[in-house]
C-alpha cells in the first residue's frame, strides 16, 4: 500500500479493533517494513490520536481512550446496525434519545453511499415497532433533515397539521430540536407569523432546507426546552386538584408521575395531595386510577363529575358484558 493517506486511514481502522496489534502483523497487514509502521503510529499520534505502544520482544499497539473523541472509520456492516438503531431510537422519540443522537444520524446518513443507504432502509421497512399507539411516530428522515438545517442554519419549507387538523405552509428559522419524552418539537422562528412558535414533529411533513441561510435570532427564554415547557404550559389550562388517598405517602407516590407533587401525609395510612396541574381532565382521571387504592377528590369539581361519568360508563360496559346468565359465583364443591 504506497498511498501514505489511505494507509493511515486503513491503520487507524485496524487499531480501533478492541485489541493489541503487534507491529509484525500490522506490517503484514498494509504490505510495508515495522518502521513505515511506527513512522505512521508516530504521524497518528501527531493528529491527536492516542497510540499506546508496548515494550518487548514483539512489541504491540493499542488505541486507547484520549481527551477527544477521534473520527470513527466503521465497515459496511458496523454502518448499517448504527444507523438502523439510531433510526428506531429517533424515529419513535425513545426518552433519553436527544437532539446530540439525531446530530450523528443525519452525519452517518450523509456520507453513506447509496448501497448502504438502501440497505437500512430495507431493514427498517421490514420491520414493525411495538409503540404506544397513539400516533405520534414519526419518519426518521424528517428529523435528519431538520438536524441538518439547524446545524447548517437554513431556513425550512415544511407542510403542518395543528391540533384542529387544519394545513398550512411553514417557512422557518430552525433553532433546536427538543425531546419531550415520547414525542419530539422544533422550536422555530416562524417567518409567516413573525414570532418564535413550537411545532410537534409528528405533524410535519414534507421538510425541505432551502439552502437560504440565516443569523440565528435569540431565543426569549435563552434555553430551547424552556421555551418548550413555557409553551405546552400556555396551552394546556390549569387544573388545581385536591385529592385524598386512603394508602401511605410513599406507595401513591410511587405510583404517580412527578409533577403530582406534593404528597402530604395526614395520620395513620392515609396522605393527600394538593397541586395545580397542566395535564387534561382525561389524563388525571386515568393515572388517579392507577393509583390501585381508594381515594376521595375534593377539588375541582369538574374531576368528580368526569370520574362519575368514567364509573357510570364502567358500570354499564360491565352489565353489558356479563350478560343475563351471569351471578353470584358458589365456590362451594
Amino acid at each position: 500500500m504506497t498511498s501514505t493517506p489511505a494507509r493511515l486511514l486503513t491503520l487507524l481502522s485496524l487499531l480501533q479493533t478492541p485489541r493489541e496489534w503487534p507491529g509484525s502483523e500490522l506490517a503484514e497487514r498494509l504490505a510495508v517494513s515495522p518502521r513505515t509502521i511506527r513512522r505512521d503510529i508516530d504521524r497518528l499520534r501527531e493528529l491527536g490520536y492516542p497510540v499506546e505502544a508496548t515494550r518487548g520482544s514483539i512489541g504491540g499497539y493499542r488505541l486507547v481512550a484520549g481527551t477527544a473523541m477521534p473520527p470513527l472509520l466503521l465497515d459496511d456492516e458496523e454502518a448499517v446496525a448504527i444507523a438502523v438503531g439510531l433510526r428506531a431510537g429517533a424515529g419513535h422519540a425513545i426518552e433519553g434519545v436527544d437532539e446530540a443522537s439525531v446530530r450523528a444520524l443525519a452525519k452517518l446518513e450523509q456520507v453513506l453511499p447509496a448501497r448502504l443507504r438502501h440497505r437500512v432502509s430495507t431493514l427498517q421497512n421490514a420491520t414493525v415497532p411495538l409503540t404506544r399507539g397513539d400516533g405520534s411516530t414519526i419518519d426518521p428522515r424528517t428529523l435528519t433533515v431538520m438536524a441538518s438545517a439547524v446545524t447548517g442554519r437554513e431556513r425550512l419549507r415544511f407542510a403542518y397539521r395543528a391540533g384542529d387538523g387544519a394545513e398550512t405552509r411553514r417557512e422557518a428559522e430552525p433553532y433546536r430540536l427538543v425531546s419531550a419524552g415520547w414525542r419530539w418539537y422544533l422550536v422555530a422562528y416562524d417567518l409567516g407569523r413573525a414570532d418564535w412558535r413550537t411545532f410537534r414533529v409528528d405533524r410535519i411533513s414534507e421538510p425541505f432546507a432551502t439552502g437560504a441561510r440565516f443569523t440565528p435570532r435569540e431565543l426569549p427564554t435563552g434555553d430551547a426546552a424552556e421555551f418548550l415547557s413555557g409553551s405546552i404550559t400556555r396551552r394546556q389550562p390549569e387544573l388545581t386538584v385536591e385529592v385524598s388517598f386512603a394508602a401511605p405517602a410513599e406507595f401513591v407516590a410511587a405510583r404517580l408521575p412527578s409533577s403530582f407533587r406534593p404528597l402530604e401525609p395526614t395520620g395513620g395510612n392515609d396522605c393527600r395531595l394538593r397541586a395545580t396541574l397542566t395535564d387534561s381532565l382525561e389524563w388525571v382521571a386515568l393515572r388517579l386510577a392507577l393509583v390501585d387504592c381508594e381515594f376521595t377528590v375534593h377539588e375541582p369539581a369538574a374531576l368528580v363529575t368526569h370520574l362519575r361519568d368514567l364509573s357510570d360508563r364502567l358500570n354499564r360496559a360491565t352489565r353489558a358484558t356479563a350478560g343475563p346468565a351471569a351471578g353470584p359465583v358458589d365456590t362451594k364443591e
